[in-house]
C-alpha cells in the first residue's frame, strides 16, 4: 500500500494526481511542511513525502517518474530516445516554469520578512512568460506536450499553471498553450484528486 503525506495545494497535489491517473490505493495524510509526521521522514520538513512500504521517497518530481516507471504508464521507457526527449521537457518545467514560481513564492512569504527581495518578483513573472513561449514552442501537433501520450511533464506543466493563477502570473487565454492547459486541467483524474484533497482538510 502506498502512502501519502502532504498538504493538498502544495506539490503533494501533483502525486496525488498521478495516483488518480495509474488507479493505483493509497492512503493520504495531508500534513503541513514542517508537520512531525513529515519531518520524521524527510529532515527538510518538505512534501511531499511519500511511502512505498517502509520505504519514504521525498521530492514530487522523482516521485511521479519512480511510479510511471514501477507501473510502466504515463511514462516513456528507460533508455528510449523518447524518454530522453521527456526527460528534457521536465526539465525545463522544473528549471523554468516551476523555478519562476518558487523564487517569487519564497520572497513572498516564505523566506523571513527581512531577507525577502519583493523586486524580484517582476523578474519571475517575466521568466515565466518566456518559459510558456518556449512551452508553445514544444507543443506539436499531439494533444499533449509529448504527442499523443499523457506524461509526466503534463502533470508538472498543469500544475505549474494552477500555481501560477495563485501567483497572479498572467497565463494565454486563448492559443495552443491556453487549449493545451484547458485539455490537460480537465482531466478527471485531476478532478478527483482535487476532491479527495478537498475531503481530507474538510
Amino acid at each position: 500500500m502506498y502512502t501519502l503525506i502532504g498538504y493538498p495545494r502544495t506539490r503533494a497535489m501533483r502525486v496525488l494526481w498521478m495516483l488518480e491517473e495509474l488507479g493505483e490505493p493509497y492512503d493520504y495524510i495531508p500534513a503541513a511542511p514542517h508537520a512531525a509526521e513529515v519531518n520524521a521522514l524527510n529532515p527538510t520538513g518538505k512534501v511531499p513525502v511519500f511511502k512505498d512500504g517502509d520505504t519514504a521517497l521525498t521530492d514530487s518530481v522523482a516521485i511521479c517518474q519512480y511510479l510511471a516507471d514501477k507501473h510502466g504508464k504515463l511514462t516513456y521507457p528507460a533508455g528510449t530516445l523518447d524518454r530522453a526527449r521527456q526527460d528534457g521537457v521536465t526539465q525545463f518545467t522544473v528549471d523554468v516554469l516551476e523555478g519562476a514560481l518558487w523564487t517569487a513564492a519564497k520572497n513572498s512569504f516564505i523566506h523571513p520578512e527581512e531577507l525577502r527581495v519583493p523586486e524580484v518578483k517582476r523578474v519571475c513573472a517575466a521568466e515565466f512568460a518566456e518559459g510558456l513561449r518556449h512551452l508553445e514552442h514544444l507543443l506539436g501537433e499531439g494533444p499533449f506536450v509529448m504527442g499523443a501520450e499523457f506524461t509526466v511533464p503534463d502533470i508538472l506543466i498543469a500544475h505549474c499553471a494552477n500555481w501560477a493563477k495563485l501567483a497572479k502570473f498572467d497565463l494565454p487565454e486563448s492559443g495552443p498553450v491556453a487549449d493545451y492547459l484547458e485539455r490537460v486541467l480537465s482531466r478527471p483524474a485531476l478532478a478527483a484528486a482535487m476532491k479527495r484533497g478537498a475531503e481530507a482538510i474538510a
